[in-house]
């Protein structure tokens, strides 16, 4: 053998043939990808009711996770030149599988707003361990199959593509079906007892009976664990942790909870009745602009509990209301658990708020109500002056828009969301809060929009009426608190940064 056939062979760890086949190489490397990139979807969706579905939690999620895969795939390189690949692969897989599997148990057991800390790092654990653990199979598994360096280009190749591919099906997959269908849970609980159980048949052919059984034991167990410990989610829809609770001040009541966090109120025996603040503002603003019991044209943005919806049909019978609501988990629990009746007078879409407002005839509304944001979250392409100008096309030339805002600290999401409401309509008022302001944790303002006045004096009374301490602020004092705020657009609406400066 001349010098340069010998430098050209790559030894096989330890003896004999390469213990993987091309088959079960290429199925280790798919799945540890797919693995990867289901985690970092479903950790997006565990941490939203506690974090917020915000620019900043995806970014802090998929950094975590790219760098998870950087760190994996560079210490697997380096471990698979120092040790038999086929005495890692196995614990690898075992170990990812039970800290996937406690993840849920992990992030609700630290799930508490005065812990936001210790649940970024319980998060950052969860997602970085699981994530370099299993990018770490690649590069092992390389080694295993490279048996000369004439060959190193068509293995790496081959095996790089198939870990893409993995990590494509894994996006695809978990967006498109687990979501929609399987608890985040029981994904993660299901996802570790996977991993366990490959790694037990994996260390079963390669070194026989032992860590990897001791894997799927502890995987079993601490999954077991998670999946029944209490969630506080009576439904898990595409986008919410959703619950329905007794609770207000009538016995029939109904609270509509979505993160955590109360978003809608419903009488069950009575849809008149509201609850909830800025549903009375919505109510005072309609009753001022609209001749009382006037049946009207109205499209709203974001279901909720079908809350005012329910109440024009009451109060002006005859009302046509369309409602657009992306969540169709949410409808589902309107139907089963708030009574909802849909009608050619009452229809709800499942739909993005923003399209379905594309379908409606130009000039054809009366009302137009928003009310699709969140206390922690808001679909920021509802924001912005393009949004307000489909709407201003959706109404009538004596039409309305009112908008429900919420906001903290400095209210900068509220003053550049009114900024951008007054750059599309001439006369603008705000309903909100006691003449001292928000309290510590900030609120809910009205926004009410048209191109004729808006009756504030009547606005003000409306809102005596029903019991709300609140301020309505138009002209130029309105323009002083919106001070510099800047109109938010398509190509600019940093909504998430406004909210949490």
């Amino acid at each position: 053998m001349t010098d340069g056939e010998s430098s050209s062979a790559v030894p096989a760890p330890g003896s004999g043939p390469p213990p993987l086949s091309d088959l079960a190489a290429a199925v280790l490397v798919f799945g540890s990808s797919a693995a990867v990139l289901v985690v970092e979807i479903v950790a997006l969706r565990l941490l939203a009711p506690y974090l917020g579905l915000t620019l900043e939690t995806s970014t802090t999620v998929i950094g975590l996770a790219l760098a998870a895969i950087a760190a994996g795939s560079w210490a697997g390189g380096r471990a698979a030149d120092t040790i038999d690949p086929r005495r890692a692969l196995a614990p690898l897989l075992a170990i990812s599988g039970v800290v996937i599997a406690a993840t849920p148990f992990a992030v609700r057991s630290v799930a508490d707003p005065e812990s936001v800390g210790l649940l970024y790092l319980v998060a950052a654990a969860t997602i970085v361990v699981p994530g370099a653990l299993l990018s770490a199979v690649t590069p092992m598994v390389t080694k295993l199959l490279l048996r000369t360096l004439d060959e190193t280009g068509t293995v790496v190749g081959r095996l790089s593509g198939i870990g893409t591919v993995g990590a494509i099906v894994g996006t695809v997959l978990t967006g498109f079906v687990l979501i929609s269908h399987v608890r985040v849970s029981v994904i993660l609980v299901g996802l570790g007892v996977l991993l366990a159980v490959a790694a037990a048949v994996l260390e079963l052919r390669l070194r026989g009976p032992g860590f990897g059984l001791l894997a799927v034991g502890g995987a079993v167990l601490v999954g077991g664990t998670a999946a029944l410990a209490p969630g506080g989610c009576e439904v898990e829809t595409t986008y919410h942790c959703a619950s329905v609770e007794p609770g207000g001040s009538t016995p029939d009541g109904r609270l509509l909870v979505l993160d955590g966090l109360r978003h809608s109120f419903v009488d069950l025996s009575d849809p008149e009745y509201l609850e909830f603040a800025y549903t009375r503002g919505y109510a005072a603003v309609i009753d001022a602009m609209f001749p009382t019991s006037e049946p009207l044209a109205a499209h709203h943005l974001g279901a909720g509990g079908v809350t005012m919806p329910r109440w024009l049909a009451s109060t002006r019978p005859g009302t046509t209301s369309v409602v657009s609501e992306i969540d169709g988990g949410v409808v589902q629990l309107d139907r089963d658990e708030l009574g909802l009746e849909t009608s050619d007078a009452l229809q709800v879409r499942v739909e993005d708020a923003r399209l379905g407002l594309r379908d409606v005839e130009p000039g054809s509304l009366d009302l137009v109500v928003g009310d699709a944001f969140g206390g922690v979250s808001v679909p920021w392409h509802l924001t912005t002056r393009e949004m307000a100008e489909e709407v201003h096309e959706a109404l009538d030339d004596d039409g309305v828009y009112v908008l429900n805002v919420i906001d903290h600290g400095s209210l900068d999401f509220a003053r550049a969301e009114v900024r951008t409401v007054q750059e599309r309509w001439p006369h603008v008022a705000v309903l909100g809060w006691p003449a001292d302001g928000p309290g510590p944790g900030g609120g809910n303002i009205v926004v009410a929009a048209s191109e004729r006045p808006v009756d504030v004096d009547a606005v003000r009374a409306g809102l005596g009426e029903r019991q709300v301490g609140w301020e309505v602020t138009d002209g130029d004092d309105l323009d002083a608190w919106v001070g510099d705020a800047a109109e938010l657009t398509d190509d600019y609406a940093p909504v998430d940064q406004l909210l949490t400066p």
